[in-house]
């Protein structure tokens, strides 16, 4: 049964700061690693050399630390911040072209959403105005949201993350604009995800939960913001979850025998590192059974949805390249090689 009387609990100040009041934790956070963008929730790096393509990301608060949390060597080297769940607006994206700008181009990487695709478009003609070359790379890495024949429609989840792992990577090891966005957009096309939601996560502005699931009941392939998954079921164990997770994943790319991967296990808000790991070791038992490596495992907090209970499995293909960028140093406040 839901309770319909219940209500989020967080340890907040003004409710409409909230994304304002995190990104400068943030900043402190990372002791001038990052730099604040005056009058915008905007950061870049504080060692960015301008000598090379630029890589800018962005989206809205909520999914911390996505996405100024991926700022740093190898890896982005600036955010664009909208509020939570908001796009960020063109003139904040402009801004922030236009600070990482040093002649070489700038490319744009962040998920597949409306408000995102139009206020990045916005911005990408005005820095044509002011003669910027930029190339878009939206990531639709969740496998829930769209037939493979609609992939374009597809939502970006937690698979920004090794994208912008290749593009940081890529962008210090090649000098060519074109190289950069080919390796980029091979790891966007590599990459596959798909989530489970046991509860919702909620807008501070609002005090309210973004859906409600009754206690018995969990929703596979569920959007970040609440969006509909692809079936809403009875709860069922770990493992039978972890394998109808990496079975839909392996059909889709398709994932076979002798492949090698990078595995993303990632906490949407509120699920403990037991269901975490629990479904790590599930997942990496899935994969061995199929003839398929694992390369790499993350586990923890990469892409979130406030206080969503639930996880989500992604996986990157790997080939020679994508491999070599991948194992190439990076630093930032959430992810460190």
């Amino acid at each position: 049964m839901v309770n319909l009387m219940r209500k989020p609990k967080k340890l907040i100040n003004d409710p409409m700061k909230v994304a304002e009041e995190q990104f400068e934790g943030l900043l402190v956070a990372m002791n001038g690693k990052l730099e604040g963008l005056s009058g915008i929730t905007a950061a870049i790096r504080s060692d960015y050399p301008k000598d090379k393509v630029a890589i800018v990301t962005g989206g809205g608060a909520g999914h911390e630390p996505l996405f100024a949390g991926y700022v740093g060597k190898g890896l982005a080297d600036a955010a664009a911040l909208g509020d939570i769940f908001a796009a960020p607006a063109p003139n904040v994206i402009l801004q922030t072209t236009e600070a990482v700008d040093g002649g070489k181009g700038v490319i744009y990487i962040y998920g597949n959403y409306a408000g995102d695709n139009m206020n990045f478009d916005i911005a990408a003609e005005l820095a044509e105005d002011d003669d910027i070359r930029t190339h878009t790379v939206r990531v639709w890495d969740d496998v829930a949201s769209a037939p493979l024949d609609k992939i374009q429609e597809r939502r970006g989840t937690a698979g920004d993350l090794y994208v912008l792992k290749i593009a940081g990577a890529a962008s210090e090891f090649y000098d060519d604009f074109d190289d950069i966005v080919s390796v980029t957009e091979k790891a966007r096309d590599y990459t596959r995800s798909i989530g489970v939601a046991l509860s919702a996560g909620s807008v501070p502005q609002t005090n309210t939960f973004n859906f409600e699931l009754p206690d018995d009941e969990m929703e596979i392939g569920m959007g970040l913001h609440g969006e509909p998954g692809v079936s809403r079921e009875k709860m069922m164990s770990a493992d039978d979850v972890v394998d109808r997770l990496i079975e839909q994943l392996c059909e889709d790319l398709p994932y076979q025998s002798g492949d090698e991967v990078c595995l993303l296990v990632n906490n949407l808000g509120s699920s403990t590192y037991m269901e975490l790991l629990i479904a790590t070791r599930r997942a990496h038992n899935k994969l061995a059974e199929k003839g398929i490596k694992v390369h790499d495992t993350l586990v923890g907090n990469y892409c979130t949805s406030q206080e969503m209970s639930g996880y989500s499995i992604t996986l990157m293909k790997l080939d020679d390249e994508l491999k070599k960028l991948f194992d190439l140093p990076c630093e930032s406040f959430a992810l460190r090689k």
